[in-house]
């Protein structure tokens, strides 16, 4: 019986040593998760870093949160792979997946991408012409906040001088303060913005929508640590703590994404 009790406890000890040895080979795992930069490093930490901590706490990979200063370096860390996942704006994904292997493999749920322009809400601006010949704000290298606008106001020939910055925060907070006649941005970004500022605007025009932003995966990343990942984000609409931190970045759920979805992009031309 001794023999029994020994050997038993011995594949139990077994047991336990191996559980605590996987534990910690998945706890190690650690990825940096980029976020494109539609608002200060701040304030994007505060809306993502929670969620990056829960999806942490869902799969036992460190999910390390990362941005850059302005929207051109974060196109340059994505053109050299810093980031083992990331959140881009589709035109970034149609150009990096080709360029560095990113892979789509979720994106907001039932949401589609549309570029807006914002006026003062006091301005005399009522249609889109009414803006010839005057500086308009984007922010740098956005595609449906910047590309899009500017392309329709090339193909409907309305001249206009283009004038960048940093944010789609800081379009608001200039065309708020006067100091442009309009500026792109997204609904989502102005949903979220100051009410200082989105209180004193209102949206002129809306584009056309797109596949929205894509939340992407270079290769290197094992294709079970990207299943994990996405499983853990598709699940947090049907838990009540989940779905308080999606409100906190504006997402009603997430679903999974594909390659191909992002074609009407790739089938786009785009103004650079």
């Amino acid at each position: 019986m001794s023999n029994v009790v020994n050997t038993a406890k011995i594949l139990w000890i077994s047991g336990m040593a191996m559980l605590m040895m996987n534990t910690a080979t998945i706890a190690a795992e650690h990825y940096t998760f980029g976020i494109v930069p539609q608002a200060s490093g701040s304030k994007l930490a505060q809306q993502w870093v929670p969620v990056l901590a829960y999806l942490q706490e869902k799969t036992g990979y460190k999910l390390e949160f990362a941005t850059a200063r302005n929207i051109p370096s974060y196109e340059q860390r994505l053109l050299d792979g810093k980031y083992d996942l990331a959140y881009m704006n589709p035109y970034h994904y149609t150009k990096y997946s080709a360029t560095s292997g990113y892979r789509a493999f979720a994106k907001a749920k039932d949401a589609r991408l549309q570029g807006i322009l914002v006026v003062r809400k006091d301005s005399s601006y009522r249609e889109l012409k009414d803006l010839a010949k005057q500086e308009i704000a984007f922010p740098s290298n956005a595609f449906a906040a910047n590309q899009i606008p500017r392309s329709y106001f090339n193909n409907n020939k309305i001249e206009f001088t283009p004038r960048y910055v940093s944010s789609h925060d800081s379009v608001y907070r200039n065309v708020a303060k006067g100091r442009f006649a309009a500026g792109g941005g997204v609904m989502r970004t102005f949903n979220n913005t100051a009410a200082e500022f989105r209180d004193n605007l209102r949206v002129l025009w809306t584009s056309d929508s797109f596949s929205p932003h894509a939340f992407a995966a270079l290769p290197r990343v094992p294709a079970d640590v990207v299943k994990r990942i996405q499983k853990a984000m598709l699940d947090m609409a049907a838990d009540p703590r989940g779905r308080v931190l999606l409100e906190g970045i504006s997402f009603k759920a997430i679903e999974a994404a594909q390659d191909s979805e992002y074609n009407d992009l790739r089938a786009l031309h785009v103004v650079e």
